[in-house]
Order: structure tokens, then C-alpha cells, then sequence
């Protein structure tokens, strides 16, 4: 075990150093948030983009929770995220998404909506729907790591999420996105290696022993029956096909995902970034998913909750293994954590201090002024993201995965029509955008209480119907984000059009180096 101790804290001394190498990278709002002129290259975005997607939920969360309930069948979410995700996803937005918010000179996707839209309210709007519900998805991060080092280090959670927060709001506020990329590329490594580790002990171990013929033995488990055993929604091909569909397409309307066009380098980067991004999601997805899958070899795991799984699957199979092994899968988890908890920490605190403060606030603030805000308040969200993290491990209040569910499905359904079809259709109205947000946000509520009764029944309390509602969220995600783009493209057409100069400023503004 002194190795894994030892691994773990080179990683976290080369955190430290990154912060240090980069602290003067950071000297203006454009560099904090957009690295400087240039951009990135493809590579570093790729790997931003990669890490940034997948982070604890996916190894703790989704992996064990939903590998075990659909054994093999499971990995289409991965093979979904790396399609869809991924692939489609650059190729639909990265080159559009760089060339109009250097039209319009947005550095945040609230700021993207007031001046694609001409409408400040959207800003503020949209700004605090952001902040808000970027926490629980942060919470749940925190969450899927302290899982892991309960369980396999017996350090307790709120240990752990303290040092996390320390470790993320250090070089995130010293260095930006600068510091964010860089880390970014470096853990996207360690994360390809850990996966290849991982697996390959997995595989190694007696409970499996090479032979995937045991879990295929399940006729609800194998790779094309998307039936698992286990009952209610969760038990259905409508489960699995949500959960593709919310965490493939819900990146399209993220900040923190679609952030990595802003900062993308030229057309060359682009796609360097198409092809990266691809292959680094297909292994890490399929890494994840077939770990979690072969949870059904372990009948002493049958039992354990979700989020428990692959944490107590490493600890058996990997504790008293290759030394120092645990230590680098213990990285990996962590490294998938931090991009992710510094990509949405950043986002969040971006919203506010850009399009809130600045622009509402106190319109005549410094770009100095406005830097400082931003660090401070990456500060604000990892503290408050911490706190709820350890209220929800103390009282169990939502599962990682449904937490994450919830974060991205209602995202995902406010902004997914609005910033999609506003990249590619001049016809799209301010109208549409209020319909998408207000609605998605109607139908969210709705729809977690309408499929919480549903499952109890009228008798159930409150209570017991919001925390099963609240377990839909993939499929709520996923409905919000279909009416999300079609509410867009209905109403756009029954809709006052925008103002020319605004369709000019979107689409026609030349720009130096535009990306053709």
C-alpha cells in the first residue's frame, strides 16, 4: 500500500507544480478563460474536451450502476458517447462555435445567448441556471471519489473531498484554463493508462478469468439484450437508450463542454481534435462500462449499492495485486475528477463574474477587477460544491449517477435547441430561447413528481415520489432536450424574426483567420 501513497502524491505535487508553471499565464479575462490569442491546439483541446466528459460519475456511477444492471449491453453507452459525443459533436459545433463567438466576442454561453439573441435578460437568465445546477453535478464528482477511498483506502469522504478542493481550486485560480488544459492533458494520459490497468486486472482475476462466456450465461446480460433484472424503469430498453441518448447529446448543450471551441486554435486543430477526442472517448467509455459489466462475475457484490461497485470490485481485485496498482487506478479516478471539477468550476464562475457582475453588476469593472472576481468565485463554487457533496454522503440524499442525470438532463433541455440550431439557422427567435428554458424547466418538475407517483402510487409521500422521480432523471434529460430542439424550431417559425444587424453580427462580421 506505501506505493499507492507514494503515486498519489507525485500526482499531487505535479497539481502543484502546474499551478506554480502557470500562475503567470492567467494576466487578463481573456487569458483565464480562453488561454490567451491563440487558443489551444488540437491535442491539448481534445484532452480537455475527453477529460472534461468523463469524470468519477462515469467509473462509479454510471459504471457500476448501470454495468451491473445491463452486464455487456452497457458498453453502447460508451460506443454512444464516442459517436455522438465525441465525433458528431466536433464536427457539428467545433468549427461554428469558434468562428461566432469571435463574431460576437462572447466568452461564456450566456454571454453567447445576449448577443446572438440581443436580449440581456437571457444572459442573467441562463447565467444563474448555470451556477445552479452545475453544483450537483460538481457534488456528485466529489461524491464517486470519496466512494472510492472509503472503501479502498478507509480514509473517510469529507478527508477527501477537502484535499480534492484544495488540490482543483489551487490551479485552477492560479492559472485559468491555461492550467486546466495542461492538467487536462496530463491526467487524459494517466487515465489511458489507468483504463488499460484496470481492465486488464479485471480480466486477470479469477472471478473472470479471461472467459466473458460466464456473464453472456445471462440471457438479460449479453452485448444486444437490453433487458437487465432489475425492476421499474431502470429494468427496460427505454433505460439504457435514455441513458445513451442523455449522456452523448447532452454535451451539445453544456458550458463546460461546448467551452472547448471557444478555445480551439485553427481548423488543423479542430481536426486533430475530431479524431483525439473520438478514440480517447471510445477507451475510456467502453474501459468504463466493461468494468462495470463484469460485476456480474462477482456474486459477493450482488448485493451493493450502485455507487459501491466498482470501489469494492478494486478493492478485491486489485488491493493485493501489483504493487503499487491501486495507487495509479486511485489516480486515474482522481485525474478524471479534477479536469472535471476545474472545467465546471470555471464555467460557473465565469457566468457570474462575466455575465452577472460585469454585465449587471458593475458594467464599468476592470478586466482586472473582473479576473480577480472570477478566482474568487471559483473559490465560492468549490466550497459550496464540497459542503452539499458532504451533506449528500452524510444523509444519502441522491444517488451520484441521478445526480448527474439531473445536472445534465436540465442543462442539456434549457440550452441544447437553442444553441445548436443558433449556430447553424438565422431564423431562430429570442422567443424560442424563453420557451426552451422556461418550459424545460416546467417540464423537470413535472415530470420528476408525475413519474415519482407514478411508480408508488397516489399514497406514497412526498418525499418517497421526488427521490424516484429524481432516479428518471436520464429519461427526464432526455425528453427535455427533445422538446428542447423541437419547441426551438416551432416557435422560431410563428416567431418575430431577429434584427438583420443581430443575423450580420452572427453570421457576416469578417473575422481575421476565420475557420473554413
Amino acid at each position: 500500500m506505501i506505493w499507492s501513497y507514494v503515486i498519489i502524491c507525485l500526482y499531487a505535487l505535479s497539481m502543484v507544480f502546474i499551478a506554480l508553471y502557470t500562475r503567470k499565464r492567467a494576466k487578463s479575462v481573456n487569458d483565464f478563460l480562453l488561454a490567451g490569442k491563440k487558443g489551444l491546439n488540437g491535442w491539448m483541446s481534445a484532452f480537455s474536451y475527453g477529460t472534461t466528459y468523463f469524470s468519477a460519475v462515469i467509473f462509479i456511477g454510471y459504471a457500476g450502476k448501470f454495468g451491473a444492471q445491463f452486464g455487456l449491453a452497457s458498453i453502447w453507452i460508451g460506443v454512444g458517447n464516442a459517436i455522438f459525443g465525441a465525433l458528431l459533436a466536433w464536427i457539428l459545433l467545433a468549427k461554428r462555435t469558434k468562428n461566432m463567438t469571435r463574431r460576437l466576442s462572447a466568452k461564456t454561453m450566456p454571454e453567447f445567448f445576449e448577443k446572438r439573441y440581443d436580449s440581456k435578460s437571457l444572459k442573467l437568465v441562463s447565467a444563474v441556471i448555470i451556477f445552479l445546477f452545475l453544483i450537483p453535478y460538481s457534488a456528485s464528482v466529489y461524491n464517486g471519489l470519496s466512494s472510492l477511498f472509503e472503501i479502498v483506502f478507509g480514509i473517510d469522504g469529507w478527508i477527501v473531498m477537502l484535499c480534492l478542493a484544495v488540490l482543483t481550486a489551487l490551479y485552477l485560480c492560479f492559472g485559468g484554463y491555461f492550467a486546466t488544459a495542461l492538467s487536462d492533458f496530463i491526467q487524459g494520459i494517466i487515465m489511458l493508462i489507468g483504463v488499460a490497468l484496470m481492465v486488464f486486472s479485471f480480466l486477470n482475476d479469477a472471478h473472470v478469468n479471461w472467459d466473458l462466456s460466464k456473464l453472456t450465461s445471462d440471457v438479460n446480460k449479453t452485448w444486444f439484450t437490453f433487458n437487465s433484472t432489475s425492476t421499474g424503469i431502470y429494468g427496460s430498453t427505454v433505460s439504457l437508450l435514455s441513458l445513451v441518448l442523455l449522456t452523448s447529446f447532452g454535451v451539445y448543450g453544456l458550458p463546460q463542454t461546448v467551452h472547448k471551441y471557444y478555445a480551439v486554435r485553427d481548423r488543423k486543430s479542430i481536426n486533430q481534435g475530431i479524431i483525439v477526442s473520438t478514440i480517447f472517448a471510445l477507451i475510456i467509455g467502453f474501459g468504463a462500462y466493461f468494468t462495470g459489466a463484469l460485476s456480474g462475475l462477482f456474486p459477493e457484490f450482488a448485493n451493493v449499492g450502485g455507487d459501491n461497485i466498482i470501489p469494492e470490485m478494486l478493492n478485491l481485485v486489485i488491493k493485493n495485486g501489483i504493487p503499487g496498482l491501486i495507487g495509479i487506478i486511485a489516480v486515474l479516478i482522481l485525474s478524471a475528477s479534477m479536469s472535471t471539477l476545474a472545467s465546471v468550476s470555471l464555467s460557473s464562475a465565469s457566468v457570474v463574474a462575466v455575465d452577472i457582475y460585469k454585465g449587471k453588476i458593475n458594467k464599468n469593472a476592470s478586466d482586472n477587477n473582473v479576473n480577480w472576481t472570477m478566482r474568487i468565485l471559483c473559490l465560492v463554487f468549490v466550497v459550496i460544491s464540497v459542503v452539499i457533496a458532504i451533506l449528500n454522503d452524510i444523509y444519502q440524499i441522491s444517488a451520484i449517477a441521478y445526480l448527474m442525470g439531473l445536472s445534465w438532463g436540465t442543462l442539456a433541455g434549457c440550452f441544447i435547441g437553442p444553441y445548436v440550431f443558433g449556430l447553424y439557422s438565422k431564423r431562430v427567435t429570442k422567443s424560442a430561447v424563453w420557451v426552451s428554458i422556461i418550459g424545460t424547466l416546467i417540464l423537470t418538475v413535472t415530470l420528476i413528481f408525475v413519474l415519482g407517483y407514478n411508480y408508488y402510487g397516489f399514497n406514497c409521500t412526498v418525499g418517497q415520489a421526488l427521490k424516484q422521480g429524481v432516479a428518471c432523471s436520464p429519461l427526464i434529460g432526455v425528453i427535455c432536450m427533445a422538446y428542447s430542439m423541437i419547441s426551438t424550431f416551432i416557435v422560431s417559425r410563428f416567431t418575430k424574426p431577429p434584427k438583420q444587424e443581430v443575423i450580420e453580427e452572427s453570421f457576416l462580421k469578417p473575422i481575421e483567420n476565420e475557420i473554413i
